[in-house]
């Protein structure tokens, strides 16, 4: 591999990624077990017992990773998602209790779908078509499709295109990079891969690319990203119109928009409806996966195998330098050589027609597609981690099918996108090193021990409307049993 810039931060940490393995040899230095070769991980023999009695030794290699003296608190998600207060929120939307129910519901409520281009469209969708509890809040598809879908199937996977809009392929409402989850969203102060909602932060300066008439256009608004990014997708997404909706109409929802937003004489319209629906989408967290109980002091919650694969992300396998804080994400931006979604195998349906056949140019650019600046092309934004296995599509082109893929990917470090020039690709796309049984290890800890099988405490179990959902076509009706 040709030889990469260095930029000095990316120096600083090269440096602390091989503090982090040397930190892994120490921990298994003095009282290793059988099969241990030092700077070469754990031998397969070896693996299984690595966790047992080793809970101390593992706890203080993570919490070696947090800035300051945080230590273990700098990896927990705040337990119970009503205690509002220690919930990460934009300040210009403060989070409430009312708020977030009047979110909820919203988020879920198929009425909103009256900017449709077909009559079938018409209260067919929601936000939740493309970001269910099912998928772990992804869409269970390559790429999510909005308006013009068809069905559900069991947890997403069934949804095909309807036939209205199949015969008019600009119309329908799909995506051209796949759908990333909301889950742990409130950890993220820009949203979508190329970062493009939130006008804060790192998009401050980028205020030239807000096009007036373009979904950027909310930027201009302030808000953080989830914030604009439900202001702006309610617009993208055909639901904006809330006013001449059933919505507007309902008793429930104008007692519910009175009590989220008091003092307002006409709450309910597309502002107040984003910040409910992003104050929602603020307390989904997976905080009652294994790995969180076990950073509470649940030593039994993770397997030995899970232990060990967590001593590994932390470790050897350098992960949480990018990968941190209590979704495991950040708010970098890497160039990883992963393809794109017109250049996925295998992946199933997969319908670029819409955007003329092909991924756009600066969907396919990533950061760089958003800033202009040629330094952030093929870059995207580091992902959160939990509950991946909820759906099988991995990589922002939906390329890969399983957490292995992506993690034996990682480890042999060959980029599979010859469009990313090699300077490009990130420092911390380099051999890992793994040997099987680490990437075995690795896997459970990501496929198991980040998992919260209880997502669906988020979910309302029915609509003010009485629509089904999280879509609501004919077909989808007949899926869901509603």
């Amino acid at each position: 591999m040709a030889a990469q810039s260095q930029h000095p931060t990316l120096v600083s940490a090269r440096l602390r990624r091989a503090s982090i393995v040397a930190l892994t040899v120490a921990l298994a230095g003095c009282q290793e077990p059988a099969g241990i070769e030092p700077g070469i991980g754990i031998a397969s023999d070896a693996l299984n017992k690595f966790g047992k009695g080793r809970d101390h030794e593992i706890a203080e290699l993570i919490a070696a990773q947090a800035p300051g003296k945080q230590g273990l608190d700098y990896f927990i998600l705040p337990w119970n998602s009503r205690q509002l207060n220690r919930i990460p929120q934009d300040p210009r939307n403060p989070l409430t209790k009312d708020k977030v129910e009047l979110g909820r519901l919203l988020y879920h409520e198929t009425a909103l779908a009256v900017n449709n281009v077909y009559p079938s469209g018409r209260e067919a969708y929601s936000c939740a078509s493309c970001h269910h509890v099912q998928a772990g809040f992804q869409a269970n598809l390559p790429q999510g499709i909005a308006e013009g879908g068809s069905g559900f199937g069991s947890n997403g996977e069934g949804r095909t295109m309807h036939p209205d809009y199949d015969s008019d392929p600009f119309v329908p409402d799909v995506q051209p990079i796949r759908t990333p989850t909301v889950l742990n969203g409130a950890y993220q102060e820009l949203m979508l891969w190329n970062g493009q909602f939130g006008g804060v932060g790192d998009n401050l300066g980028t205020e030239a690319n807000w096009t007036p008439g373009s979904p950027k256009e909310s930027n201009f608004l302030g808000l953080h990203g989830l914030e604009t990014q439900a202001h702006a997708g309610l617009k993208v997404h055909r639901m904006s119109d809330i006013e001449v909706s059933r919505v507007a109409t309902d008793p429930t929802y104008q007692r519910l928009f009175r009590k989220a937003f008091r003092g307002e004489l006409e709450p309910i319209n597309r502002l107040n409806a984003a910040l409910a629906i992003a104050a929602y989408e603020r307390t989904v967290l997976a905080s009652r996966a294994p790995f969180q109980r076990w950073l509470r002091g649940d030593r039994a919650a993770m397997s030995n195998q899970e232990k060990a694969g967590a001593a590994i992300f932390f470790g050897k396998a350098g992960c949480v330098a990018c990968h941190t804080g209590p979704a495991l994400n950040s708010m970098e931006f890497h160039a990883l050589g992963m393809n794109d979604l017109d250049r996925a195998y295998d992946v199933g349906r997969v319908d670029l027609r819409p955007t003329g056949g092909t991924v756009p140019a600066d969907v396919r650019l990533g950061r760089g597609g958003f800033t202009g600046r040629a330094e952030d092309n093929y870059k995207f934004k580091t992902p959160q981690l939990y509950n991946l296995v909820d759906s099988p599509y991995y990589g922002h082109g939906a390329t890969f099918a399983s957490v292995r893929e992506v993690i034996e990917y990682m480890n042999a470090a060959i980029p599979e996108n010859p469009a990313v020039p090699v300077p490009q690709l990130s420092a911390y796309f380099t051999p890992l090193a793994l040997q099987p049984s680490e990437v075995d290890a690795l896997v459970a800890f990501i496929e198991n021990a980040l998992y919260d099988a209880g997502l669906a405490r988020f979910v309302p179990s029915r609509l003010p409307s009485g629509n089904c959902f999280p879509v609501n076509d004919e077909q989808a009706v007949t899926d869901l049993g509603c």
